[in-house]
């Protein structure tokens, strides 16, 4: 009863300490002054995002203890995922050097990947992709790679949170019909803090989550996928599929600026996101579509559950649209108020 009692002191612990951090951020002044690359209009406190992230590292700590018998996956989580939110939080705070902010965050991935014996095999749905020791450097590429699409995708009121929010939701729920306790009710956990933050942070945003929320996030979703695979409960093609709206957005702008020559460490709007803003929509509509596209990537997320077959053409297919969506938006030219919060690297 234990587990279950903490999960539901989740949300309310989780809103407790974000209204904390933020009588703290204004003190230190964390504050995300508004440029001529940001979407928001007015200063907004940054780095919110620590409550949460302290709800979910203060539920692995306890899992050592209350889950002994799979120590080796909380000591992987907690360790990596407590090196990637310092060096977020550090980064609110005084503004790091990115390329020692990637350097942790390749440590931190290490140290995960490490603990949780690489990635010998992913289920492709109708048959299993054998990577043996490859499969090491595959799951350290995912994990320090979607740590940093994530803090991509952090930059309109309530996008973050709310696909955070929905997808560890949906996860634990399919973690759970595989009987995987563990790991769902970490997602659990971790979707009952974002539903403590996000109040603060909808439409019009009170705080931001900061680098030490979005690199914790994406830290956090892409190493449980990692885990999961690895027990066999849940597939990591799986949690393609609910973060695939983060993953085309994020990549596919990603690259575009690498072929174009920009430099990706500097902060822009060139996301379809950011230039659905531009066009004229409000960040409630564009954070609502996006929990909408949400909904439907986790049916077919369940579908593939009870039809394996369907999981590759699934996660190929809505690639594939999200694609066209994204490559509508990318297509048109930046204004003046468009941009994230975040710094790209």
């Amino acid at each position: 009863m234990l587990p279950w009692a903490l999960l539901a002191c989740s949300l309310p612990v989780s809103f407790i300490l974000t209204w904390l951090t933020r009588r703290f951020a204004g003190q230190a002044g964390m504050v995300d002054v508004p440029s001529h690359r940001s979407s928001h209009s007015i200063p907004t406190l940054r780095g919110a995002g620590a409550g949460f992230v302290l709800v979910a590292l203060a539920w692995m700590l306890a899992s050592v203890w209350l889950f002994d018998g799979n120590r080796p996956l909380w000591i992987g989580l907690l360790g990596g995922g407590l090196l990637v939110a310092v060096v977020g939080w550090t980064d609110d705070r005084k503004r790091l050097p990115s390329g020692l902010r990637l350097l942790f965050y390749g440590l931190a991935a290490a140290w995960t990947v490490g603990w949780l014996g690489g990635l010998p095999v992913v289920d492709l749905g109708v048959f299993k992709l054998h990577l043996g020791i490859f499969g090491a450097a595959v799951a350290w590429a995912w994990i320090f790679c979607f740590t940093n699409v994530y803090n991509f995708m952090d930059g309109i009121d309530g996008l973050a949170a709310g696909e955070g929010l929905a997808v560890s939701a949906a996860a634990g729920a399919l973690l759970f019909l595989h009987g995987d306790q563990e790991r769902a009710l970490l997602c659990w956990v971790l979707s009952a803090a974002l539903g403590g933050f996000i109040p603060w942070n909808w439409s019009p945003a009170k705080v931001f989550m900061g680098d030490v929320g979005s690199n914790f996030l994406g830290f956090l979703f892409a190493s449980l996928a990692i885990a999961s695979e690895n027990r066999g409960s849940l597939p990591v093609l799986i949690w393609g599929v609910l973060l695939l709206v983060f993953l085309v957005d994020g990549v596919s702008t990603f690259v575009l600026r690498l072929l174009r020559g920009e430099r990706v460490s500097v902060a822009h709007r060139s996301h379809a996101y950011q230039r659905a803003v531009e066009a004229g929509s409000s960040h409630t509509q564009v954070t609502s579509a996006v929990l909408m596209l949400d909904g439907a990537l986790i049916a077919l997320a369940f579908a593939t559950q009870w039809h394996p077959c369907l999981l590759l053409p699934v996660l190929l297919s809505s690639t594939g649209l999200l694609f066209l969506i994204w490559l509508r938006f990318a297509r048109r030219k930046t204004g003046v108020r468009g941009g994230s919060e975040s710094d790209g690297l």
